[in-house]
This record gives structure tokens, sequence and C-alpha cells, in this order.
């Protein structure tokens, strides 16, 4: 089936869909005039939205939506609960230590969501007689609420204090409780509107914590002393940041000697920090703000005064260095303090090798790295010698797992590839054992011998080679018979990894093959990847996604119009962007809280992320250059009159991120334009944000409606 086809017979989509009306707006920007007869959709009163017309227009929508999978639930719900049945009812996490507790996740029998423990004894992990106690429980705190998120849980150093974050309608706008762990009792007032996780000071008896503006931005630091409590506390601010597309965090150092208050855009960074025994000091600079320097801290050493920085940094290398400048030397010398000049390098990245991450133990640097596109790990040692762990497969996803114990002997790693569950290993570092600890379960079995993975390079028409990750069973054909499920995301430098999804089996068991695009804008093979996908550069993106597509038509892996295609947020953007360009390669298309708006977003500067985003793609406002070049690739401004493929769109109505009206005007848009009989639905999620839905089962119902839309869409076999 290809886009100009009419939809299929078995999945006709109702009559009458939802028309939004169209009404005369118009700007200018740049000498040229833009047409928007929807902007309307965008409620004036947000991130309040109260506009009687705007919401009856997405529920009427969202009926539209209903009414499509009404003579399809018996698929819908075979597939969700195929989707739950591969989820292991009860589940638990490897425990970990922390501050002399040892503490633990689990998911009781049908739980959405999880319960935390803690037990006294360090050796719980693997000590079957240990005693735990209930920490917290999250299935009680979602009681009530259509929507429910844990963000923050952080325990004070003494062991007697929690204190964690809610967020109840996907505003991600956190609230922000302490209790006591004895009593149950709050120790404070509830603070609204946080993000991130306090950091507790070194007496257990205050914390910072930050705030968001209106515009969504975490830009303040302050301090609760919960020595001087009263009904209004009077909370000190530690730090505000000014800048308002700079976001600030605050974190605690491995060795919890120091906080780190970090301010960064997408491609510049400066740390501050303060030590943990009085988080009223001012806080001292590591480096000044440099535009494009990227840098990243964490301390070794057993008090705040001594030992040394480890800082990653991109100063002389796109895909980084390692350096090192003791501690002594950044707070007495400004000089030290100020000039990276002055750092000792460590490791050095280079062409092949990128370093994405680093860890630091008491007698230990660990170091994520990314050579030649493959995940290692590296472990470097007080006197410099380093290694790389040895890994049991060739093609694999490698990063750090919980290491919270700063005088741990061994290293937690997470390990997974597109045929091997999710496992947990512990490297020990002086052995250098390798010990597996959990291997994700399958219920109702999985064998790997079933499934191959392939790595295929793929030509852009550049001459780039693009990478692309793929899974099916062995006896799936590769002869252009078999439909295609391809997955991309590329922006922001986020690598999306090959790795294992019990969630997908649903496809592979009917024939699909998975694929993952290795697109640049990612940063998959090298911050080089991730630098020319964005900016003036923007659509590489789109044309590697396009020319892997047809790579895979002629391999033989499927065959043009047989493609399935989803993608989410940035990835969202991906799908608007490529359905535009070659709609006859896909048969149907999914496309979650996408970011479609792209130009008119850029334009607003009260919008939450907006002067952030900037450095990803271009400033529109200033920019004439850049406005002209987004507004050509821009999903909702190049919708044409042409045939579009079956699209199946999702939205948040609290989403921050990417705005519910971006998506919905996307799709008036589309409707109103487009060519074919081929089916358009969206579902806003009226009480959720930019995740979907919350609950580990119910997240599953929306999944089971996408894969049930591909198999309707592209008439496979749905048993």
């Amino acid at each position: 089936m290809t886009s100009n086809q009419a939809y299929p017979g078995p999945a006709n989509a109702p009559l009458n869909p939802p028309k939004a009306q169209r009404r005369p707006y118009s700007f200018t920007r740049h000498n040229h005039v833009v047409d928007d007869p929807y902007a309307w959709l965008k409620d004036a009163g947000y991130p309040n939205v109260s506009d009687s017309e705007i919401l009856q227009y997405l529920n009427e929508e969202n009926a539209y939506f209903e009414e499509f999978f009404a003579p399809h639930g018996e698929l819908v719900s075979t597939l969700f609960e195929e989707l739950k049945a591969r989820k292991p009812e009860q589940e638990e996490s490897v425990a970990f230590v922390e501050n002399d507790f040892s503490y633990q996740w689990r998911f009781a029998k049908g739980a959405q969501y999880r319960t935390w423990y803690r037990s006294a004894s360090l050796t719980a992990a693997t000590d079957s007689d240990a005693q735990w106690q209930t920490l917290l429980d999250e299935n009680t705190l979602a009681q009530g609420h259509e929507y429910f998120r844990l963000g923050a849980l952080a325990v004070s150093p003494d062991g007697r204090k929690l204190a964690y974050s809610v967020d109840t309608n996907g505003s991600e706008r956190y609230q922000l409780h302490t209790i006591d762990l004895a009593t149950g009792d709050a120790l404070t007032p509830a603070i609204e509107n946080c993000a991130g996780e306090p950091v507790w000071n070194s007496a257990s008896d205050g914390f910072i914590y930050l705030l968001v503006n209106e515009q969504w931005r975490p830009n303040k630091a302050l301090f609760r002393d919960l020595n001087s409590i009263d009904s209004a506390p009077n909370d000190s601010v530690i730090m505000e940041e000014a800048d308002e597309s700079f976001f600030l965090s605050a974190d605690l150092s491995q060795s919890q000697q120091l906080v780190f208050l970090h301010s960064g855009d997408h491609v510049t960074t400066e740390v501050q920090y303060l030590p943990t025994s009085n988080l009223l000091a001012k806080p001292q600079l590591i480096s000044q703000r440099a535009p494009g320097h990227e840098y990243y801290v964490d301390h070794q050493g057993d008090s705040a005064q001594s030992g040394r920085f480890i800082i990653r940094s991109n100063q002389r290398q796109a895909n980084f260095d390692v350096y090192q400048v003791a501690l002594g030397d950044a707070s007495e010398n400004s000089s030290a303090q100020l000039n990276p000049a002055n750092w000792q390098s460590i490791v050095a990245g280079d062409e092949r090798t990128y370093l994405t991450n680093h860890l630091v133990l008491q007698t230990h640097l660990l170091v994520e790295a990314r050579i030649d596109g493959l995940d290692q790990m590296m472990v470097v040692e007080q006197n410099g010698d380093s290694h790389l762990i040895q890994m049991p497969e060739e093609s694999y996803s490698l990063g750090f797992g919980t290491n919270a114990d700063y005088k741990s002997k061994f290293l937690r790693l997470s390990y997974t590839s597109m045929v091997t569950p999710n496992t947990v290993y512990d490297y020990t570092l002086d052995t250098r054992d390798l010990q597996q600890r959990k291997v994700q379960q399958v219920p109702g079995g999985y064998d790997a011998k079933n499934f191959v993975t392939r790595r295929l390079m793929a030509p852009a028409r550049d001459g780039t080679q693009v990478p692309i990750s793929l899974v099916q069973r062995h006896d799936t054909p590769v002869d252009g018979s078999a439909p295609l499920y391809l997955y991309g995301y590329g922006a922001y430098g986020h690598a999306i990894p090959p790795a294992f999804s019990s969630n997908i089996i649903s496809l592979l068991d009917r024939g699909f093959t998975f694929a993952i695009a290795h697109i640049r804008g990612g940063d998959d093979l090298g911050y080089h990847w991730y630098s020319q996908g964005k900016l003036k550069q923007r659509t590489n993106t789109f044309n590697d996604f396009v020319d892997c597509a047809k790579h895979l038509v002629e391999t033989q892996y499927v065959a043009a119009g047989r493609i399935a295609i989803g993608g989410g947020s940035a990835g969202g953007e991906l799908m608007g962007a490529v359905v535009n360009q070659a709609p006859e390669l896909f048969g149907s298309v999914a496309a979650h809280v996408p970011f479609v708006d792209v130009l008119n977003t850029m334009l607003d500067a009260d919008l939450p992320l907006t002067p952030m985003e900037w450095p990803e793609w271009g400033n529109p406002i200033e920019d004439a250059e850049a406005f002209a070049f987004i507004q050509s690739y821009s999903p909702y401004d190049q919708v044409s009159a042409q045939g579009y493929p079956p699209i199946m769109v999702t939205a948040g109505l609290n989403d921050p991120r990417v705005t519910y009206w971006e998506p919905a005007k996307w799709v008036a848009k589309l409707r109103h334009v487009k060519t074919d009989n081929n089916v358009l639905i969206l579902k806003t999620n009226m009480g959720a944000g930019h995740g979907g839905q919350s609950g580990r089962f119910t997240a599953l119902q929306e999944l089971a409606e996408e894969y049930a839309f591909f198999l309707l869409t592209l008439d496979v076999d749905e048993t």
C-alpha cells in the first residue's frame, strides 16, 4: 500500500472526522508574511487551558480516535495482554548501598507503580534473610490521581529523613515533600513548582532545592533549614540564573563532600560548587562560561578541602577529554580556577573515541566511551593505567548502573543488546571479574536463538554512511515481503542504543523486522554526528532517515509503502518532515507529542523551552537566515497538497515540552490539505504531559493502540 492508495477496507476510518475552524491570522517577520489559520488552538491562558472551543475540538478528536478503534477493540486488547504478559507481575531491582543502608524498589503483583524499601544490612543484596522496611509506596501516593510520577527520592545522610517529589498532572512541576522516616510526619510544608532532586547538607537538617519559573525554567536554587521552620518558611536563595536560555541544576558529588550548581543550555555550561557542610556558603566558580564550552565536574577526595576535580570537557576535542585539577588549586588560585588551560589531561578523546560520561569512586575513575560507535567502559587506576571492560557480544549498549556508594569496590553496569534482555553486571575493580546480577525476565518464554540482529550501513545522499540496527525472527524472509518498523529520533545529541525491548516481540512474531536508524542529530558515532544534524545542517537528520528507508527497500528487507515509522517529541518532528518529503515510502506513521510547529515555537520566547532551544535550532526572531531555513523544513509549515500515509498522533494537554497545540494544529492542517483518504487520528491525553500515561500497565495500553494501528493500516495478519 502506498500513501496515495485508499485506506484498506478492514480498518476503514469513521466518516466525518473533526475539522477545526480556519480563522484568518497572519504575522510578518523579516519581511515575510506567515499565515496561520489554526493559531487560535493555542489557549491564551496557557498553561491553564480553559477555552471551551479548544477543549471541544480536542474532545471531538479524542472521540474520533475512539470511534476508529471501536471495531478493533479485540485486537487492541489482545496486544495489550501480550505486552502485559511479557512484563513480570512481580519484579525487583538489584539492591544498592548508600550511606550504610541497602535500597531496593519492587513491583508487587499487578501494581502500576514501585514500592521502595531499605535494609540496615549492607549485604542485603545477597542475604535472603535481610529485613526490609517500606521507605515509600508510589501506589499509595498515586491513589486518586489520573496521572502520577515520582520525581525525586533523597534520603538524608543520617538516614532519618526523606525528601521526595511528585507530579500528578504531567506538567513536570513537582511538589516536594519532606518526612520523618520514623513517624511519617511532614517536617516542613510542601514546596510547589520544584524540579530536579534536592540535595541534603551533611548535617541532615537542611537541603538545596530548585524552583521553576513561569516559563518552566529551573532558575533558582534555595536552601530550606529544617531547624527554623514555621508556617511560611523564609528560604535563602543560594543562586539564581539570570540568563533565560540557561537551566540550573544541583547535583551532589559522588564523594558527598560538595554540591555542584550547574548552569547550561545545549552547548555551553558553567559549574559552581559549595561544601555540603555549609550550603549557605558562597558558591565558588570552576570555570567561567564561554560559548560552546561544555564541561561536567565531579569530586574525588575525602573532604571538601582536598582531593581533585575530575572534569570532562570539550575545550580541546569535540569528542571530549577528561581532566583533573587539584581542589586546593581551584579554591586558592584564581587563575587555575578560571583558566581551563591549567587543567591536566587524564583521558584524551579523539576522532574515533567519544567520551560520553564519567563516574568517580574512591579508588577509581570510570569513563563511558563510544569507540567507532560501540559503547565501551574504561577503568582508570590511581596511577593512570587504564583498561576496557570486555563484554560478551559484538554489538550492545552499555552504561553505568546505580553506583551510589563512593567507597564501592565494584562498578555496577547496565547492559543490553537487541537480542539480550536488560542485564545488570557487577565488575569487581581489583580482580576484574564480571558477575551477572540480574537478567530482565520475559514471562512466557524468550529464546534469543529465535532472533537475529544485524547492523547495516546505509549510504546517505551526501555520501555519509548511516548505521541501521535491526532485529527479526530467523524465519522472517528478506525478500521485500515482510513489513518493517523503522524508528528514529535524531536530535540533542541523544543516541538511540541497540537495546532489547520485550514489547517489540509482538511485532516480530507477526513477521515484522524492527530497525533503528542511527541518524545524524544523535551522537551515535560521536559529537560530530550530533553537530551535523543541528542548526544549518538540520535537514541531514530527515534525509538520513529517508535514505535509510530507501536502503532497506533496496536490500529487500521491505517494500516501499510497507514501512511503519515511529518517533516522539523531536522524533515526532522527524516523522512530520519525512512524510512531507517521501510519503510514498511509508505505510503507517505514529507521531507521539510531535514537535512539528518548529517555526512558531522558536519565534515565541515566552514558551518554556524556546530560549534554551535556540542553540539547537537557531533563533528565527533575530536571524532572517534561521527563520527561512526553519520554515523550509518545519513539518507544519511544509504540509502540502499530496497523499499522506495513515497517521496516528498523540499529545498531552499538560505537556510543557511540546505544547498540545502543535500536534493539534498539524492534524488540522493535514486534514484540510492532504489529497488522500487515509486515516488521520489524534489523541490528546487530557490529564497527562510529555510522557503520556503513567503506570507501567496503563502505558502499555497506548502502545497496544500504536501496534494495532500499524497492523491495521499495513493490512498485516493480526493473529
